[in-house]
């Protein structure tokens, strides 16, 4: 008789080598983990109660600041505390199921506001008389409640289809969360067509997001080489240059991860990968939008005299 229960809980292998190695890495990962946190929560908070940034552009900026927290908290405190074990990680089937589902949801919701974000730029650089009638509060809450719906509801199917799989080969995941390429590897079932359809759907999800960027863009390109001035050129720029940085990090890494055929890639590979789009990305997020954006700068500048002359008081 061939044995074909599935796993009711699985051993989270983490990274290789040795425990010192470990530790080097959770004090690393910590530090990136406490920058991100910190960082955007300052940047969320500073939109809150600056008035000068209450514009559609810092109120998307909130939202994927927030979605920046909670994708890297989704992954990052199970992965520190994977560090910290001499041996492997258990995690049971239920909190693999929500890890997965999270982590997806979380991560299509932020290419639904990048893009939302992109076309924002694109009516306020190419149509800037009619921006404040165009991109009025009732439509930004529109498209970020939308955005949310969206990604949450577009990933439940993704994750039924994962785990109605039967895991029976083994219980390790060599990973530092619950990958589904290294989950699909478990399976003791045919996954060809289920990772097809996989396949499709992250091309719909990412593609989908990254038209209106990159129509807005083309528009946005064309509008500012328009302009006389340099010094216009520049300013018109300037509006534009933290979100396309943004979208070129975070598409880039998404690309590598999601769109490909084959969902069961190498470990090594989806290591990498996973670490670019759950740690990297949003440590650089609060950096990318303050170093490049005078208005941010202006307000935290701001923030920190206020706080220094309060404690002072």
């Amino acid at each position: 008789m061939v044995n074909l229960s599935s796993a009711t809980e699985f051993c989270l292998l983490g990274f290789p080598g040795s425990q010192e190695l470990h530790h080097i890495l959770f004090a690393i990962f910590f530090f990136f983990y406490s920058v991100t946190l910190v960082g955007n929560m300052i940047i969320i908070g500073i939109v809150c109660v600056d008035r000068r940034l209450q514009s559609p552009m810092y109120f998307f900026l909130a939202h994927l600041s927030l979605l920046e927290i909670l994708v890297t908290t989704t992954i990052v405190p199970m992965m520190l505390w994977g560090l910290l074990l001499p041996g492997t990680q258990t995690i049971s089937l239920a909190v693999c199921v929500a890890q997965l589902f999270l982590y997806l949801s979380l991560g299509t919701t932020e290419f639904a506001v990048l893009g939302a974000m992109a076309v924002d730029r694109y009516v306020a650089v190419c149509n800037p008389l009619r921006y404040s009638a165009i991109m009025n509060s009732r439509t930004c809450i529109w498209v970020v409640v939308v955005s949310w719906v969206f990604g949450f509801l577009s990933e439940i199917w993704p994750v039924y289809a994962t785990f109605q799989f039967t895991f029976c080969k083994s219980n390790l995941l060599d990973h530092f969360y619950c990958d589904r390429g290294q989950l699909l590897k478990l399976s003791c079932n045919d996954t060809l067509l289920t990772e097809f359809v996989l396949f499709l759907m992250a091309v719909f999800i990412i593609i989908g997001s990254l038209i209106p960027t990159i129509v807005s863009y083309t528009y946005i390109i064309s509008t500012i080489l328009k302009i006389p001035s340099a010094s216009g050129r520049k300013k018109a720029f300037s509006t534009c240059a933290s979100h396309f940085t943004f979208v070129v990090i975070g598409y880039g890494s998404c690309f590598f991860l999601y769109v490909k055929p084959k969902q069961t890639q190498a470990a090594k590979y989806n290591r990498v990968a996973s670490l670019l789009v759950s740690v990297v990305t949003p440590f650089l997020n609060p950096f990318i939008f303050t170093l490049r954006n005078d208005k941010v700068k202006e307000a935290l500048r701001d923030g920190v005299k206020r706080c220094y002359l309060l404690f002072r008081g």
